[in-house]
């Protein structure tokens, strides 16, 4: 299934609440082979759970936030890679696009779930960084879901907040910056700044030594490369960006 991840942008939003229904087998399938493409690109782990609730099912520091949810992708990693949590973010979002097109609803998940009963397969030094629920939502958020994002988005930034530069920027860097802003980060405080001068571009957070900030940075980075039509990132703090 040929996908252009750059409009499926604007269809992606958190989802909380799951039903019980299972993932249709060709759906299911269709997302085991692109996570497999992604994690042989990438040099990641990546792995699909289906039909299991033990992960969030009377987990405590979830707070009742999620509802439902028996799929979910594990993101697994190393302790010796520095860029790992900017390459999970940045391909693991490819995969978030990807099951939204396929009209599956996610949410990245960082701290609020039961790492002992997550069923990933596991080597020596690697463990679960993360995980995005994935599975059937209804069209519409209920209200719990729309109370939740109404207050995780109260304060979100006005684009120009978002990057730097002493000149007026072009109209490819405008549609990066408004993808950047349709970005999912951690309770939505998107710690990722970009910067344009003399066509250069580079990205970078002040706080790259905080896990979760680092994913945001590989998540935002995939979303100014879709919306400006294309090019290639130096991972890394402060990596510049290549455009086609």
């Amino acid at each position: 299934m040929d996908v252009n991840l750059k409009k499926v942008i604007d269809e992606r939003t958190s989802r909380r609440k799951y039903l019980k229904t299972e993932i249709e087998p060709s759906t299911a399938e269709a997302l085991q082979n692109y996570i497999q493409e992604i994690s042989g690109k990438s040099n990641l782990k990546m792995q699909l759970i289906l039909n299991d609730e033990t992960v969030f099912k009377g987990f405590r520091k979830s707070y009742g936030m999620f509802s439902g949810v028996r799929n979910y992708i594990t993101l697994v990693g190393k302790a010796n890679d520095d860029l790992q949590m900017e390459k999970l973010g940045y391909y693991g979002e490819q995969v978030v696009l990807y099951a939204t097109a396929l009209g599956l609803g996610t949410c990245w998940v960082g701290g609020t779930f039961d790492r002992t009963s997550c069923k990933a397969e596991l080597s020596a030094g690697e463990s679960v960084i993360c995980v995005i629920a994935v599975g059937n939502v209804k069209e519409r958020m209920s209200t719990k879901e729309e109370f939740i994002y109404t207050m995780i988005h109260r304060k979100a930034k006005e684009l120009e907040q978002l990057y730097i530069s002493d000149t007026p920027i072009p109209d490819w860097f405008r549609e990066g910056m408004e993808a950047v802003k349709k970005a999912p980060s951690a309770v939505n405080r998107q710690p990722v700044k970009l910067t344009y001068k003399e066509n250069e571009v580079t990205a970078f957070v002040e706080d790259i030594k905080n896990q979760g900030v680092a994913l945001d940075l590989g998540i935002a980075k995939l979303h100014f490369e879709l919306g400006a039509g294309g090019g290639v990132w130096d991972f890394g703090n402060f990596g510049k960006f290549v455009r086609k």
